[in-house]
């Protein structure tokens, strides 16, 4: 009797993790077609145009669904912006980018932003700026976390000096990537090569102002 009990216990449990790996995936799938469908406004209509109530009836949806999943419309922005970076990681993780010296790791980093940015342009335009104008792009320090945390690494094998402060580093390269992007989008067609900028102005940061023989005698 114990035996069967335990059977149909381990049934039951099977059953009901079963049922919520779909719920979750359902509303995994919602999410999905609710931050698909305000982004496609977005880029058609403005942003600030785009209503959460066109979005609901875009997705049809009941507009409490809408604020269940993104609880302000800021928070399609917000994603955007973590999708972005989610998906320049997955790039450079199945590439073991981690085993590139740090300079060459950080210009893979920005040279995938970039080609994310170029291939999307007309996204990134009503996004970013939107961003920078309404969600909290410059405040947010996801990115220069993760830049900061190449640096790091790069502290660590010995290629970036000792007395770097590699916080500072990452929000210095946020900024010039911020920077840069906001430069870009607010002119059509696009003012400068994306890629040939951003290189550019990491070679700046890595290599310094200063001419070589301006730096003898320095700590």
């Amino acid at each position: 009797v114990l035996g069967a009990m335990k059977i149909r216990d381990a049934a039951a449990a099977s059953e009901g993790g079963a049922a919520v790996g779909r719920q979750e995936r359902r509303r995994r799938k919602l999410h999905d077609q609710l931050y698909e469908t305000a982004v496609g406004l977005f880029v058609a209509q403005g942003y600030e145009a785009t209503t959460m109530e066109q979005i609901a009836e875009a997705a049809d949806v009941a507009r409490a669904t809408v604020f269940n999943h993104f609880a302000q419309k800021v928070g399609f922005l917000e994603e955007w912006g973590v999708r972005r970076r989610a998906r320049v990681a997955e790039i450079l993780g199945a590439e073991h980018a981690e085993d590139l010296p740090v300079g060459d790791r950080l210009r893979r980093y920005l040279k995938e932003m970039g080609d994310l940015n170029v291939a999307s342009r007309a996204e990134t335009t009503v996004l970013m700026d939107a961003s920078a104008r309404y969600g909290h792009l410059l405040q947010d320090p996801s990115l220069e976390i993760e830049l900061a945390r190449i640096v790091e690494q790069g502290r660590q094998r010995g290629e970036i000096r000792a007395g770097v402060d590699c916080d500072q580093a990452g929000q210095l390269l946020a900024a010039c990537y911020f920077s840069t992007i906001l430069r870009w989008i607010r002119e059509e067609p696009a003012p400068f090569d994306l890629h040939e900028r951003l290189a550019g102005a990491l070679d700046i940061i890595l290599l310094g102002l200063l001419a070589d023989e301006a730096h003898a005698g320095e700590p």
